[in-house]
C-alpha cells in the first residue's frame, strides 16, 4: 500500500493539473536557488518569465498528456499564447512583432516549454518562419504576410529537409524554373512540422545550379494548386504537432513570393536556422528544468525500504548532477542567444541525460504514460536530429575553434 500512495498521488496530480504544475513551475515552491531560471535576468525579463511560466502552468500543462495522446494540434490555445506576444517575439513591431532579443525569446521558450515542449517546440518554428519573412521580405510581403502570423491567426512551416538530403542541405533536389512571373516548382519536403495544418510554407527550392548558390526561397500559400501533402506521420514524441511530407506537382508561385534574390536561399535558411537551434536548445532547457522538479518532488514522496528515496545518497549525487548540467546548459544557451543578437558565432548543445536521469529515478513510475517524466523524455529526443543533428553542431563547433 505504501508503495502504490506515491503513484497515485502523482498521476492524480498530473491529471489535475494545473495545481500541480502552478506548484511546480509558477509558484516557485521547492525551486531551490542554485537551479532558479530566473537568476541573472532583468526586471523585464523576470516579467515575460514569469507571464510564460503562468500560461504554460494554466493553459498548456494541463493538456499536454491529452494533445499528445490523440494527437492535437492546439491553435486556440497557441492563438491566446500570440495574444501574450509569443507569435512574433523577435518580429519587428510595425508588423505584429513583439520585438525582443534573442535572450528575452530563449526565456520565455524555456519557461513555456515546461508546460508542453512538443507544442512549444512548434511555436519556435513558427517564430522563427515569421522573422524569415519580417528579415529577408519586402515591405509588401512583410505587410502582407507578418501581421496575420504573429497573431497565429495563420501558422507557418519551414521546408528545408528532402528524402534524399537532412544535414547536407546544400544538396536539395526541389526546382523552380521560372517562366515569366511565377516558378514552377517541384520536388518535396520530409518531416515537415504542421505541414498540411499550417498556412504558409517558407520554401528552399533551387533555381539555379548545383550547391548552396543556386538555392533560393519561396513563401507558398495553402491552396496553391499544385501543394499538396502526405500523410500524417506516426511519431515517439512532438505529437501535439502534426508531421507530413509537403509535395510540390507543377506548382506556380508568383516571383512576388520569393524572399531576397536569386540563389540567396541558403544563406536566408542557415541564418534561420542559426536561431531556430538556440530556440529548440532553450525548449530542451524547460524540458530538462520540469524534469529535474518532477524527479525531486518524486524522491520525495516515494518510500523504499521504509525511508524516502531522498534520503538515498546515491540518488541525492545524482540529482546534484541534473542540476549541474542543468544550469550550465542554461548559462551556454543563454549565451549562444547573445551571441547571435551580436552577431557572433557562438554555437550550444544540451544533452537529454537530465530528462533520462529524472525518469530513471522515476523507476518502473517512470515508464507509464502517468507521469509526466516520460512525454519530456520523448519530446526532447528529437531535439538530437533536427534543425542540425549533435554531430554537425559537434562540426560547427570544431570549424570555429580550428579557424581560431
Amino acid at each position: 500500500r505504501e508503495a502504490e500512495r506515491p503513484r497515485t498521488a502523482m498521476a492524480m496530480a498530473w491529471r489535475a493539473a494545473p495545481r500541480a504544475a502552478a506548484r511546480l513551475l509558477l509558484g516557485r515552491r521547492g525551486i531551490a536557488s542554485c537551479i532558479d531560471p530566473s537568476t541573472g535576468l532583468t526586471e523585464d525579463q523576470k516579467e515575460f518569465q514569469k507571464v510564460a511560466l503562468d500560461f504554460a502552468a494554466k493553459e498548456m500543462a494541463p493538456y499536454m498528456a491529452e494533445w499528445d495522446e490523440k494527437e492535437i494540434f492546439p491553435v486556440e490555445t497557441m492563438r491566446k499564447a500570440a495574444q501574450l506576444g509569443f507569435g512574433g517575439i523577435y518580429v519587428k513591431p510595425d508588423v505584429g512583432g513583439s520585438g525582443l532579443s534573442r535572450l528575452d525569446t530563449s526565456i520565455i521558450f524555456e519557461a513555456l516549454s515546461t508546460g508542453c515542449t512538443s507544442t512549444t517546440a512548434y511555436m519556435s518554428i513558427h517564430n522563427m518562419c515569421v522573422w524569415m519573412i519580417d528579415t529577408f521580405g519586402n515591405e509588401e510581403q512583410r505587410r502582407r504576410f507578418c501581421p496575420s502570423l504573429c497573431s497565429m491567426e495563420k501558422f507557418a512551416s519551414y521546408c528545408l529537409t528532402e528524402p534524399g538530403s537532412g544535414s547536407d542541405a546544400a544538396s536539395l533536389l526541389t526546382s523552380a524554373q521560372r517562366k515569366g512571373d511565377t516558378y514552377v516548382l517541384n520536388g518535396s519536403k520530409a518531416f515537415i512540422s504542421g505541414g498540411g495544418d499550417t498556412d504558409v510554407y517558407v520554401v528552399m527550392c533551387r533555381t539555379g545550379g548545383p550547391g548552396p548558390k543556386g538555392i533560393s526561397c519561396l513563401v507558398l500559400e495553402k491552396g496553391m494548386p499544385g501543394l499538396s501533402f502526405g500523410k500524417k506521420e506516426k511519431k515517439v514524441g512532438w505529437n501535439s504537432q502534426p508531421t507530413r511530407a509537403v509535395i510540390f506537382e507543377d506548382c506556380i508561385v508568383p516571383v512576388g513570393n520569393r524572399l531576397g534574390a536569386e540563389g540567396q536561399g541558403f544563406s536566408i535558411a542557415m541564418q534561420g536556422l542559426n536561431g531556430g537551434r538556440i530556440n529548440i536548445a532553450s525548449c530542451s532547457l524547460g524540458a530538462a528544468h520540469a524534469s529535474v522538479l518532477l524527479a525531486q518532488e518524486h524522491l520525495s514522496v516515494r518510500k523504499q525500504f521504509g525511508e524516502p528515496l531522498a534520503n538515498n545518497q546515491y540518488l541525492q549525487f545524482r540529482l546534484a548532477e541534473m542540476a549541474t548540467r542543468l544550469v550550465a546548459a542554461r548559462l551556454m544557451v543563454r549565451n549562444a542567444a547573445r551571441a547571435l543578437q551580436e552577431g557572433r558565432e557562438d554555437a550550444a548543445q544540451l544533452s537529454p541525460q537530465i530528462c533520462n536521469q529524472a525518469l530513471q529515478m522515476h523507476g518502473g513510475y517512470g515508464y507509464l504514460k502517468d507521469y509526466a517524466v516520460q512525454q519530456f523524455v520523448r519530446d526532447i529526443r528529437v531535439h538530437q536530429i533536427l534543425e542540425g543533428t549533435n554531430e554537425v553542431m559537434r562540426m560547427i563547433v570544431a570549424r570555429n575553434l580550428l579557424q581560431g
